[in-house]
């Protein structure tokens, strides 16, 4: 079978630069001795170096061309060649309940939605590696008070220790992308609990940074239309939500939680 062709409607670049593929494909190593679920093998660039990592290893491809090709060229993974979209599996299905490491070169239009799936799953994803579009990487590694600084940055940081390892240029891909791509590392941290409704957590997080120009009582609005900032007397509702850290959020999201059972 010859090489898969890049299907826009899919968003896909294919890398072709084995050097970086084995370095992506080595950043699974930080967490040892569980499962790899990889995300869009395409032809297997990363695969070459992930399944003989001596450990269990399953690929989800959407593509039904990528999925014949892999069949055709690595016959060692049939069995492990999962033909459907990631965004609607079961992953408790994947390795029957076990944690597993998620890796790949992402979809560039879908990576933010598979990393909400990722928090969905977050008992069951100890680490996520791979690479994203770089806007993307430095958004979800970015600290408070950075213009990069919003909705993925806090609600993944809740969670996961992150890292942006390191750039990848334009033109090692097939087609190359119009914008450059980062590769990252996120680590479940200690956290076991919150400290606040995680639900009620989020809905705050996304309101706020939708308006991110907006001070914090305007915004808050959006979730208590009567609000007022003498409802959170203790709590500096002029600041705009790049300016909280996660505590702050946590805080502010009790508070906000508190009016609404009074209500």
């Amino acid at each position: 079978m010859k090489s898969v062709r890049p299907k826009k409607n899919l968003g896909q670049h294919f890398l072709t630069d084995l050097s970086i593929a084995r370095r992506i494909a080595d950043t699974v190593d930080a967490c040892p001795d569980i499962p790899v679920l990889e995300i869009g093998p395409g032809m297997g660039v990363m695969t070459q170096y992930l399944y003989p990592k001596n450990r269990d290893y399953k690929c989800v491809e959407i593509d039904r061309e990528s999925v014949e090709y892999l069949e055709e060229h690595f016959p060692k993974l049939h069995g492990n060649i999962i033909g459907g979209d990631f965004l609607t599996m079961n992953l408790n299905e994947v390795f029957g309940g076990r944690q597993f490491v998620l890796t790949g070169n992402y979809p560039y239009d879908i990576s933010s939605q598979i990393f909400f799936k990722m928090l969905d799953n977050k008992e069951l994803i100890p680490c996520c590696t791979g690479m994203i579009q770089r806007e993307v990487a430095l958004r979800i590694a970015a600290e408070p008070g950075s213009k990069t600084y919003g909705i993925l940055s806090v609600l993944i940081q809740a969670w996961y220790d992150t890292e942006y390892l390191f750039t990848v240029d334009e033109n090692v891909f097939n087609p190359p992308p119009k914008v450059k791509s980062a590769v990252i590392r996120m680590t479940r941290n200690s956290r076991t609990d919150i400290g606040c409704d995680w639900e009620l957590f989020k809905q705050i997080v996304k309101a706020t940074f939708n308006q991110r120009r907006k001070m914090l009582r305007v915004s808050l609005k959006q979730l208590i239309p009567d609000f007022n900032e003498e409802m959170i007397p203790d709590f500096d509702l002029t600041k705009r939500p790049e300016q909280l850290t996660h505590e702050e959020f946590v805080k502010l999201t009790n508070c906000v939680g508190k009016l609404k059972i009074k209500n």
